[in-house]
């Protein structure tokens, strides 16, 4: 869960006598910045995303379902970062009830598992267009892609509803916090549940994406070694650049998230942690939840290098700024040059261009 705050130093090492502590001022002022930003680039990102595949129609293969499926996590998770950032401008204090809250930590989490997952297929159906190119017909269309969106949506929303029925919400310090670990400490059997998601939906899953990326690379080695001319064409390299850029996004994103999460329920189940334990696991939940949350902006990246179209839809617009900056500057320079043609001809404007 998302952290909370750290308590006095004075209190005793027993988690029944940590009393919650109010986080600083700017740390309110540096999140609520930081999902600003968060919500601008993901909404522009993925909404252009989704807007290229509705141009593509029943063209789009089983790469572009998942990548579209990824988009709509991406800006379901985008309609929760509004409260979000409402409830870090009023520094750490959330103005709508319970209930909202409850159903923004279940908006989170479904984005969190349900992109992991889409991400995961992205790897397989790259591993399975590299590696088993004979069988790519039967196991890469795009009904199959759709049926195993379903399943992903499916075991996603069952697995985050039990955060519809766990109160989200704690009076600390004079507010109420909403998403904090302060909140779900004392839920039963927490350190277990939370070790089993855990291994369901981050061990998984990038043991499954990583064995996908070593597949795809000793096939892509092997290929290039063996037809040298397969180098020209350059897909290959882009389903394992694609591949790739998947591996790293799972890893630095939601590796932190995890492996801290992970350490420290191990630890409660072995023995009560002490009270600067507690306040450097909220401090790092804070961290490493926003960085988990920045895969939603990065999955952009993911679409430039597996759409051909969203590739050249960016690269051309960064060439007609490029252009229009360009001629800005060349007309103006042209402009204040005085003319030496006493004769009243004018200059043709291809002599003034570079």
């Amino acid at each position: 869960m998302a952290s909370s705050t750290a308590d006095p130093s004075s209190i005793p090492h027993n988690t029944n006598f940590c009393l919650p502590h109010h986080p600083p001022r700017a740390a309110s002022v540096m999140l609520s910045l930081f999902y600003t930003a968060l919500l601008v680039f993901s909404a522009l990102g993925n909404i252009l995303a989704l807007c290229l595949a509705c141009q593509k129609g029943k063209k789009i293969n089983s790469t572009g379902v998942y990548l579209v499926h990824l988009a709509v996590s991406d800006l379901l998770f985008t309609l929760a970062l509004p409260g979000k950032i409402t409830y870090y401008v009023l520094d750490f204090s959330w103005p709508f009830g319970e209930g909202l809250c409850r159903l923004t930590a279940f908006i989170f989490y479904v984005n969190t598992y349900g992109g992991i997952y889409l991400m995961t297929c992205v790897s397989v159906d790259r591993y399975l267009a590299v590696v088993h190119t004979h069988q790519r017909p039967r196991l890469r269309n795009a009904g199959r892609a759709r049926l195993v969106c379903v399943a992903v949506w499916a075991l996603a929303f069952l697995q985050t509803a039990p955060l519809l029925l766990i109160s989200m919400t704690k009076p600390v310090a004079g507010k109420l916090t909403c998403m904090e670990y302060v909140s779900i400490k004392g839920v039963l059997w927490l350190p277990l549940m939370v070790l089993v998601a855990c291994a369901i939906s981050f061990c998984g899953p990038v043991g499954i994406i990583l064995f996908c990326y070593v597949k795809v690379t000793l096939k892509l080695c092997k290929t290039a070694r063996d037809n040298p001319l397969t180098r020209e064409k350059g897909h290959h390299r882009r389903a394992c650049l694609l591949t790739l850029v998947v591996l790293v996004t799972a890893v630095v994103c939601f590796s932190p998230y995890h492996l801290n999460i992970i350490q420290f329920m191990v630890r409660e189940m072995l023995r009560l942690p002490s009270c600067p334990e507690q306040r450097a696991f909220k401090l790092s939940l804070q961290l490493t939840v926003s960085l988990m949350n920045m895969n939603c902006s990065i999955d952009p990246v993911i679409y430039f290098f597996a759409s051909t179209r969203y590739r050249k839809w960016l690269l051309g617009i960064l060439k007609l700024r490029a252009s229009a900056s360009s001629s800005s500057t060349l007309g103006k320079s042209s402009s204040e040059i005085p003319s030496v043609n006493q004769t009243g001809d004018s200059v043709p404007f291809e002599e003034n261009k570079v």
